[in-house]
Protein backbone atom coordinates (compact mmCIF):
# COMPACT_ATOMS: atom_id res chain seq x y z
CA UNK A 1 0.00 0.00 0.00
CA UNK A 2 1.01 3.62 -0.49
CA UNK A 3 1.70 5.53 2.71
CA UNK A 4 3.48 8.62 3.92
CA UNK A 5 6.41 7.69 6.13
CA UNK A 6 8.33 9.64 8.74
CA UNK A 7 11.85 8.38 9.44
CA UNK A 8 14.46 9.69 11.85
CA UNK A 9 17.90 8.50 12.95
CA UNK A 10 20.11 9.50 15.87
CA UNK A 11 17.83 12.27 17.05
CA UNK A 12 17.86 14.09 13.70
CA UNK A 13 14.78 15.88 12.39
CA UNK A 14 12.40 13.41 10.71
CA UNK A 15 12.21 13.05 6.95
CA UNK A 16 8.84 12.60 5.21
CA UNK A 17 8.52 10.50 2.05
CA UNK A 18 6.01 8.47 0.07
CA UNK A 19 6.61 4.76 0.65
CA UNK A 20 5.18 1.41 -0.36
CA UNK A 21 4.41 -0.79 2.65
CA UNK A 22 2.71 -4.17 3.15
CA UNK A 23 -1.01 -3.95 3.85
CA UNK A 24 -1.38 -4.43 7.63
CA UNK A 25 -3.54 -7.06 9.31
CA UNK A 26 -5.72 -6.09 12.27
CA UNK A 27 -5.10 -7.92 15.56
CA UNK A 28 -8.07 -9.05 17.69
CA UNK A 29 -10.11 -6.09 18.88
CA UNK A 30 -9.17 -3.98 15.87
CA UNK A 31 -10.37 -3.32 12.33
CA UNK A 32 -8.62 -2.55 9.06
CA UNK A 33 -10.03 0.59 7.49
CA UNK A 34 -9.62 1.29 3.79
CA UNK A 35 -8.99 5.03 3.97
CA UNK A 36 -11.13 7.05 1.56
CA UNK A 37 -10.06 10.46 2.87
CA UNK A 38 -7.68 11.77 5.55
CA UNK A 39 -7.35 15.35 6.77
CA UNK A 40 -4.01 17.11 7.19
CA UNK A 41 -3.96 19.07 10.45
CA UNK A 42 -1.40 21.57 11.80
CA UNK A 43 -0.34 18.96 14.37
CA UNK A 44 0.52 16.57 11.52
CA UNK A 45 2.81 19.19 9.99
CA UNK A 46 4.42 19.90 13.38
CA UNK A 47 4.88 16.15 13.89
CA UNK A 48 6.61 15.87 10.51
CA UNK A 49 9.07 18.53 11.67
CA UNK A 50 9.92 16.63 14.86
CA UNK A 51 7.84 18.86 17.10
CA UNK A 52 6.57 16.15 19.47
CA UNK A 53 8.92 14.24 21.78
CA UNK A 54 6.70 11.17 22.08
CA UNK A 55 6.58 10.23 18.38
CA UNK A 56 8.32 6.94 17.61
CA UNK A 57 9.88 6.16 14.23
CA UNK A 58 9.42 5.03 11.56
CA UNK A 59 5.85 6.28 11.59
CA UNK A 60 2.95 7.02 9.24
CA UNK A 61 1.37 10.38 10.16
CA UNK A 62 -2.31 11.34 10.16
CA UNK A 63 -4.91 11.68 12.94
CA UNK A 64 -8.19 12.15 11.04
CA UNK A 65 -9.85 9.79 8.57
CA UNK A 66 -12.98 8.51 6.89
CA UNK A 67 -13.23 5.14 5.21
CA UNK A 68 -14.71 1.65 5.06
CA UNK A 69 -13.98 -1.32 7.33
CA UNK A 70 -12.61 -4.17 5.19
CA UNK A 71 -11.27 -6.56 7.87
CA UNK A 72 -12.15 -7.24 11.49
CA UNK A 73 -15.16 -8.39 13.52
CA UNK A 74 -18.14 -9.26 11.31
CA UNK A 75 -20.41 -6.57 12.78
CA UNK A 76 -18.06 -3.86 11.48
CA UNK A 77 -17.40 -5.19 7.96
CA UNK A 78 -18.52 -2.84 5.21
CA UNK A 79 -19.37 -0.03 7.62
CA UNK A 80 -18.52 3.53 6.65
CA UNK A 81 -16.59 5.00 9.57
CA UNK A 82 -14.76 8.16 10.57
CA UNK A 83 -12.59 9.18 13.47
CA UNK A 84 -9.71 11.03 15.04
CA UNK A 85 -7.00 10.47 17.62
CA UNK A 86 -4.98 12.00 20.41
CA UNK A 87 -1.30 11.10 20.55
CA UNK A 88 -1.89 7.53 19.34
CA UNK A 89 -2.45 7.44 15.57
CA UNK A 90 0.46 9.29 13.94
CA UNK A 91 2.56 9.24 17.12
CA UNK A 92 2.90 5.78 18.67
CA UNK A 93 0.99 3.75 16.06
CA UNK A 94 0.75 4.27 12.32
CA UNK A 95 -1.71 6.96 11.30
CA UNK A 96 -4.17 7.57 8.52
CA UNK A 97 -2.10 9.07 5.69
CA UNK A 98 -2.03 5.70 3.98
CA UNK A 99 -4.34 3.55 1.89
CA UNK A 100 -5.12 1.35 4.92
CA UNK A 101 -4.97 1.86 8.68
CA UNK A 102 -5.44 -0.46 11.66
CA UNK A 103 -7.67 1.09 14.34
CA UNK A 104 -9.03 -0.39 17.57
CA UNK A 105 -12.75 -1.16 17.54
CA UNK A 106 -13.37 1.30 20.37
CA UNK A 107 -11.70 4.07 18.36
CA UNK A 108 -14.13 4.27 15.42
CA UNK A 109 -17.51 5.89 14.80
CA UNK A 110 -20.09 5.33 12.10
CA UNK A 111 -19.80 8.11 9.54
CA UNK A 112 -22.80 10.47 9.39
CA UNK A 113 -24.74 9.77 6.21
CA UNK A 114 -25.03 13.52 5.69
CA UNK A 115 -21.26 13.89 5.21
CA UNK A 116 -19.11 12.82 2.28
CA UNK A 117 -15.88 11.00 3.03
CA UNK A 118 -13.93 14.19 2.36
CA UNK A 119 -16.12 16.23 4.72
CA UNK A 120 -15.96 13.56 7.43
CA UNK A 121 -12.17 13.51 7.21
CA UNK A 122 -12.06 17.28 7.77
CA UNK A 123 -13.95 17.49 11.08
CA UNK A 124 -12.09 15.23 13.52
CA UNK A 125 -9.39 17.31 15.19
CA UNK A 126 -11.09 20.72 14.69
CA UNK A 127 -14.48 19.73 16.10
CA UNK A 128 -13.28 17.49 18.93
CA UNK A 129 -10.80 20.17 20.03
CA UNK A 130 -13.59 22.76 19.91
CA UNK A 131 -15.89 20.44 21.89
CA UNK A 132 -13.15 20.01 24.49
CA UNK A 133 -12.83 23.79 24.92
CA UNK A 134 -16.58 24.28 25.23
CA UNK A 135 -16.85 21.51 27.81
CA UNK A 136 -13.86 22.67 29.86
CA UNK A 137 -15.21 26.26 29.79
CA UNK A 138 -18.49 25.00 31.30
CA UNK A 139 -20.47 27.19 28.90
CA UNK A 140 -24.06 27.96 29.92
CA UNK A 141 -26.89 29.52 27.92
CA UNK A 142 -26.54 32.78 29.86
CA UNK A 143 -22.85 33.21 29.00
CA UNK A 144 -21.32 35.78 26.69
CA UNK A 145 -18.60 33.96 24.73
CA UNK A 146 -15.71 35.46 22.74
CA UNK A 147 -13.93 33.22 20.21
CA UNK A 148 -10.43 34.41 19.27
CA UNK A 149 -9.44 33.05 15.86
CA UNK A 150 -13.07 32.43 14.91
CA UNK A 151 -12.32 32.06 11.20
CA UNK A 152 -9.99 29.09 11.74
CA UNK A 153 -11.01 25.43 11.75
CA UNK A 154 -11.21 25.06 15.55
CA UNK A 155 -12.55 28.57 16.09
CA UNK A 156 -15.40 28.21 13.60
CA UNK A 157 -16.34 24.84 15.11
CA UNK A 158 -16.32 26.39 18.60
CA UNK A 159 -18.67 29.14 17.35
CA UNK A 160 -21.17 26.52 16.20
CA UNK A 161 -20.98 24.53 19.43
CA UNK A 162 -21.34 27.63 21.60
CA UNK A 163 -24.30 28.91 19.58
CA UNK A 164 -25.98 25.53 19.98
CA UNK A 165 -25.94 26.22 23.72
CA UNK A 166 -28.00 29.38 23.04
CA UNK A 167 -25.42 31.80 24.40
CA UNK A 168 -24.25 35.09 22.90
CA UNK A 169 -21.21 34.46 20.70
CA UNK A 170 -18.78 37.15 19.56
CA UNK A 171 -16.45 36.23 16.69
CA UNK A 172 -12.95 37.71 16.60
CA UNK A 173 -10.48 37.29 13.74
CA UNK A 174 -7.98 39.29 11.71
CA UNK A 175 -10.14 39.44 8.62
CA UNK A 176 -13.62 38.76 7.30
CA UNK A 177 -17.06 39.62 8.63
CA UNK A 178 -16.52 39.40 12.39
CA UNK A 179 -17.66 41.17 15.55
CA UNK A 180 -14.12 42.09 16.62
CA UNK A 181 -11.35 42.75 14.10
CA UNK A 182 -8.10 41.63 15.71
CA UNK A 183 -6.01 43.62 13.25
CA UNK A 184 -7.59 46.99 14.06
CA UNK A 185 -8.56 46.20 17.67
CA UNK A 186 -5.86 43.99 19.26
CA UNK A 187 -6.84 45.30 22.72
CA UNK A 188 -10.39 43.94 22.24
CA UNK A 189 -11.90 47.32 23.14
CA UNK A 190 -14.91 46.58 20.91
CA UNK A 191 -16.00 43.86 23.32
CA UNK A 192 -16.99 46.38 26.00
CA UNK A 193 -19.35 48.21 23.66
CA UNK A 194 -20.83 44.94 22.39
CA UNK A 195 -21.55 43.76 25.95
CA UNK A 196 -22.71 47.08 27.45
CA UNK A 197 -19.48 47.27 29.42
CA UNK A 198 -19.97 43.87 31.09
CA UNK A 199 -17.23 41.96 29.29
CA UNK A 200 -17.52 38.27 28.45
CA UNK A 201 -17.94 35.21 30.65
CA UNK A 202 -15.86 32.92 28.44
CA UNK A 203 -12.96 33.42 26.04
CA UNK A 204 -11.90 30.56 23.78
CA UNK A 205 -8.46 31.45 22.43
CA UNK A 206 -7.23 29.48 19.42
CA UNK A 207 -4.51 31.96 18.38
CA UNK A 208 -1.59 31.28 20.71
CA UNK A 209 -0.89 35.01 21.06
CA UNK A 210 0.26 36.16 24.53
CA UNK A 211 -0.75 39.75 23.69
CA UNK A 212 -4.31 38.71 22.81
CA UNK A 213 -4.45 36.48 25.88
CA UNK A 214 -3.54 39.41 28.14
CA UNK A 215 -6.18 41.57 26.44
CA UNK A 216 -8.73 38.77 26.86
CA UNK A 217 -8.07 38.58 30.61
CA UNK A 218 -8.79 42.29 30.89
CA UNK A 219 -12.24 42.02 29.29
CA UNK A 220 -13.16 38.82 31.15
CA UNK A 221 -16.10 39.29 33.52
CA UNK A 222 -16.26 38.25 37.17
CA UNK A 223 -15.74 34.45 37.48
CA UNK A 224 -14.86 34.34 33.78
CA UNK A 225 -13.06 31.42 32.13
CA UNK A 226 -10.30 31.74 29.54
CA UNK A 227 -9.63 28.53 27.63
CA UNK A 228 -6.68 28.28 25.24
CA UNK A 229 -5.35 25.58 22.92
CA UNK A 230 -2.12 27.01 21.55
CA UNK A 231 1.12 28.83 22.36
CA UNK A 232 3.72 30.71 20.30
CA UNK A 233 5.53 28.46 17.81
CA UNK A 234 8.75 30.45 18.27
CA UNK A 235 10.26 32.61 20.99
CA UNK A 236 9.21 32.73 24.61
CA UNK A 237 6.08 30.96 25.82
CA UNK A 238 6.17 32.72 29.19
CA UNK A 239 2.93 34.43 30.22
CA UNK A 240 2.46 36.80 33.16
CA UNK A 241 -0.74 37.99 34.85
CA UNK A 242 -1.89 39.82 37.96
CA UNK A 243 -2.32 37.05 40.55
CA UNK A 244 -4.23 39.30 42.93
CA UNK A 245 -6.77 40.36 40.32
CA UNK A 246 -7.19 36.79 39.08
CA UNK A 247 -8.07 35.31 42.46
CA UNK A 248 -10.11 38.26 43.66
CA UNK A 249 -12.30 38.09 40.56
CA UNK A 250 -12.25 34.25 40.59
CA UNK A 251 -11.16 34.05 36.98
CA UNK A 252 -9.79 30.83 35.52
CA UNK A 253 -7.17 30.10 32.87
CA UNK A 254 -7.64 26.62 31.40
CA UNK A 255 -5.37 24.82 28.94
CA UNK A 256 -6.87 22.26 26.55
CA UNK A 257 -4.85 19.65 24.66
CA UNK A 258 -6.70 17.19 22.44
CA UNK A 259 -3.51 15.11 22.12
CA UNK A 260 -4.05 13.86 25.68
CA UNK A 261 -7.16 11.95 24.59
CA UNK A 262 -6.93 8.20 24.12
CA UNK A 263 -8.49 6.63 21.04
CA UNK A 264 -11.66 5.65 22.95
CA UNK A 265 -11.89 9.15 24.47
CA UNK A 266 -11.48 10.79 21.06
CA UNK A 267 -14.10 8.43 19.62
CA UNK A 268 -16.52 9.29 22.42
CA UNK A 269 -15.95 13.03 21.85
CA UNK A 270 -16.58 12.71 18.11
CA UNK A 271 -19.49 10.33 18.65
CA UNK A 272 -21.19 12.99 20.75
CA UNK A 273 -21.03 15.33 17.74
CA UNK A 274 -22.36 12.83 15.18
CA UNK A 275 -26.08 13.56 15.86
CA UNK A 276 -25.39 17.25 15.21
CA UNK A 277 -23.90 16.48 11.80
CA UNK A 278 -26.86 14.20 11.07
CA UNK A 279 -29.57 16.72 11.97
CA UNK A 280 -27.78 19.76 10.55
CA UNK A 281 -27.22 21.61 13.82
CA UNK A 282 -23.49 21.21 13.14
CA UNK A 283 -22.09 22.04 9.72
CA UNK A 284 -18.94 20.43 8.36
CA UNK A 285 -16.98 22.47 5.80
CA UNK A 286 -18.50 22.44 2.33
CA UNK A 287 -16.54 20.35 -0.15
CA UNK A 288 -15.99 23.53 -2.17
CA UNK A 289 -14.08 24.93 0.82
CA UNK A 290 -11.82 21.87 1.10
CA UNK A 291 -8.79 21.31 -1.11
CA UNK A 292 -8.19 17.66 -1.95
CA UNK A 293 -4.87 16.14 -2.92
CA UNK A 294 -3.56 12.73 -3.93
CA UNK A 295 -1.25 10.90 -1.58
CA UNK A 296 1.40 11.09 -4.32
CA UNK A 297 1.40 14.88 -3.87
CA UNK A 298 1.00 14.95 -0.09
CA UNK A 299 4.70 15.41 0.76
CA UNK A 300 4.66 18.70 -1.17
CA UNK A 301 1.44 19.69 0.61
CA UNK A 302 3.11 19.13 4.00
CA UNK A 303 5.96 21.40 2.94
CA UNK A 304 3.55 24.05 1.65
CA UNK A 305 1.49 24.10 4.86
CA UNK A 306 4.67 24.30 6.90
CA UNK A 307 5.87 27.31 4.94
CA UNK A 308 2.57 29.18 4.64
CA UNK A 309 1.10 28.60 8.09
CA UNK A 310 -2.70 28.82 8.17
CA UNK A 311 -4.24 27.91 4.83
CA UNK A 312 -7.25 26.20 3.31
CA UNK A 313 -8.21 22.83 4.81
CA UNK A 314 -6.51 20.07 2.85
CA UNK A 315 -7.68 16.46 2.72
CA UNK A 316 -5.91 13.52 1.10
CA UNK A 317 -8.47 11.75 -1.10
CA UNK A 318 -7.95 8.12 -2.16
Amino acid sequence: MKALRLTSTSGSKPSLSLSTLPKPSPPPGSVLVKIRAAGINPSDVINAKGGFPYTTFPRTPGRDYAGVVVEGPEEFLGKEVYGTSGKVLSFTTDGTHAEYCVISCDGINLKPSSLSFVQAAAVGVPFTTAALTVRRAMIQSTDRVLILGASGAVGSAACQLARNKACQVLRAARRGSVDVNLTTDPELSTVKSLTEGKGVDVVIDTTGSPALMRAALRILALRGRLVYISAPKEGSTDFTFDMKQLYREEKMIIGCNSLLQTLPEAAKELGGLTPGFEDGSLQAPNESDIETTRIEDAVNVYQMKGNLGNSKKIVISF
